[in-house]
């Protein structure tokens, strides 16, 4: 029974923190009217997939998301950020410095944490600005296939006022292919502001 205990642990997404922030993540979200559809799925590492991106609502929801899963993420931030200080500060809620001028690219610097961490998860808008682009970059179906670590989709339904946890796939190597599938449910997910999504050209 222990060592089953162990291996169920083993292969839970990490785990962040506390008691405190737990409740203050449900509150907020039940205060604003936003509730969950789904379920995170049960993943050690992974790369999460978080859109539409048109607000900076949106960060702030993601912290509220965040503190209520009581879940580790990483995310990725330009190595110049990471100074004395706001060093400390963006190691201490999951910022990895990536130097985007390295020859040892971002995906690489990417999947080489993978590598380095018993569990990790990976947060990462994919339209990678607030403003209305297509396509959208492909940088994280790299990383998950380079990483061999499942993808996961999430999106912030703004008109239910919904966290939907969509589907988790793993990379085909067939980016564009790869790509129909995220495109395919973010476009069930209504942005806050839709006219800065683009799905299709």
């Amino acid at each position: 029974m222990i060592e089953s205990s162990q291996n169920a642990e083993n292969n839970n997404p990490p785990r962040g923190g506390n008691r405190f922030t737990g409740w203050l993540g449900d509150a907020l979200l039940r205060l604003s009217g936003w509730s969950f559809k789904g379920e995170l799925p049960q993943h050690p590492k992974m790369v999460i997939a978080v859109a539409p991106h048109t607000s900076n609502w949106d960060f702030v929801l993601g912290v509220a998301v965040l503190f209520a899963l009581r879940i580790r993420i990483r995310f990725l931030g330009k190595h110049s950020l990471f100074v004395p200080v706001a060093k400390q500060l963006l190691e201490a809620i999951g910022g990895i410095p990536v130097d985007r001028r390295s020859s040892h690219g971002v995906v690489e610097q990417a999947v080489d944490h993978f590598k380095q961490e018993a569990k990790m998860i990976l947060a990462i808008a994919p339209e990678g600005t607030r403003s209305l682009i297509y396509p959208w970059k492909t940088g994280f179906v790299a990383i998950a296939h380079k990483a061999k670590v499942p993808i996961v989709l999430i999106g912030f339904d703004f008109k239910h006022k919904q966290v939907v946890f969509g589907p988790d796939f793993l990379s085909s190597g067939d980016f564009a292919q790869d790509m129909q599938k995220v495109y395919g449910f973010y476009a069930t997910i209504p942005a806050k502001y839709p006219d800065k999504v683009a799905i299709e050209p």
